[in-house]
């Protein structure tokens, strides 16, 4: 325990020193750019949502729903991923408490992102190589049991840690502390148990999508009569895994960050702190809309109706496409 407090503490000076001259000697456009880039894409994000809370036909059919809960989770995700990033530019402490419950949120939203491609994934799969059972497999029921699912599972790395240091030091949730994820390894184990995760996590996730799209890519080969649905599904599950790629950069990326952070120059471990944040954390979560919003014949003029505020009367035909 001692050796994983020792390590957690060491870090968390690297990244204070670390921030600490970024924002002293750090342009201040690199923040300007990314508080930009995450509220842009919050604000689309929204639009898409009240787009299909407008309309009673994409609140009742599964993809939908679950198109939905993505972009809803990818929000919170931006909004945390960008509070912890001011946070850490600010080196502001604040109650090991709050840290937990903004650190909850924010490794289960991330979780939850991978899991809802992969049963977005396995949807799509049940849509073109079962089409004739696809209305009693794929309901709005199972779409909310998945959803809950994706929460319930998504928790369980962060939960042990938190259950465990309420029990070791229940004391010490009071006092205030820089807040990473990492500060809430006190123990070995605990890093073991949680890379352990990482990998059974990311391995059953890349099957799925692997296993849909060859499922979906050779029914769409044999099929003549569904052959256009076939090719749209198939892409939209190769675009899952691209996103699937981004996410597990996070991990590998953050292995790499700690290890310059003690052997690499100050600038060169903040640019690629900058970078990471940009491209890793919130270019996913930007993919989303563009995915399955933009690309869908029934979601997208009313989209970019809500987008242009109503100006140009676009009377789309909801149902025609679904």
């Amino acid at each position: 325990m001692a050796m994983a407090n020792q390590s957690s503490e060491t870090s968390a000076l690297v990244h204070q020193q670390m921030f600490k001259v970024e924002l002293n000697e750090g342009p201040l456009s690199k923040l300007v750019v990314a508080i930009l880039m995450s509220l842009f894409f919050t604000c689309i994000n929204s639009i898409m949502f009240h787009t299909l809370m407008s309309k009673p036909v994409f609140r009742e059919l599964p993809r939908y729903i679950l198109f939905a809960h993505m972009l809803c989770n990818d929000s919170v995700q931006l909004i945390v991923s960008m509070l912890l990033y001011l946070l850490s530019l600010n080196v502001q402490l604040i109650p090991k408490a709050t840290c937990a419950g903004i650190v909850l949120v924010g490794v289960t939203t991330f979780f939850n992102a991978a899991l809802n491609l992969a049963v977005m994934s396995l949807e799509r799969y049940v849509a073109i190589c079962f089409p004739l059972r696809h209305s009693e497999m794929v309901t709005r029921k199972t779409a909310g049991v998945s959803i809950v699912f994706i929460w319930l599972f998504s928790l369980i790395s962060i939960s042990i840690d938190l259950i465990y240091g309420l029990i070791v030091s229940p004391v010490s949730f009071k006092d205030p502390m820089f807040c990473t994820r990492q500060r809430f390894f006190l123990s070995p184990w605990q890093i073991d148990v949680f890379q352990g995760f990482n990998i059974f996590f990311f391995v059953t996730v890349t099957a799925i999508l692997i296993f849909t799209y060859i499922n979906v890519v050779v029914a769409a080969r044999s099929a003549s009569a569904e052959k256009e649905s076939a090719k749209k599904a198939h892409k939209t599950i190769l675009l899952h895994l691209v996103q699937l790629v981004l996410c597990v950069n996070t991990f590998i990326y953050g292995t790499i960050e700690r290890a310059l952070a003690m052997t690499s120059s100050t600038r060169l471990f903040m640019d690629l702190c900058y970078l990471n944040f940009l491209f890793v954390l919130i270019l996913p979560r930007c993919l989303s809309p563009l995915i399955y919003g933009l690309r869908d014949d029934a979601v997208r003029p009313l989209f970019l109706y809500y987008v242009r505020c109503g100006t140009q009367k676009v009377k789309p035909s909801v149902t025609e496409h679904l």
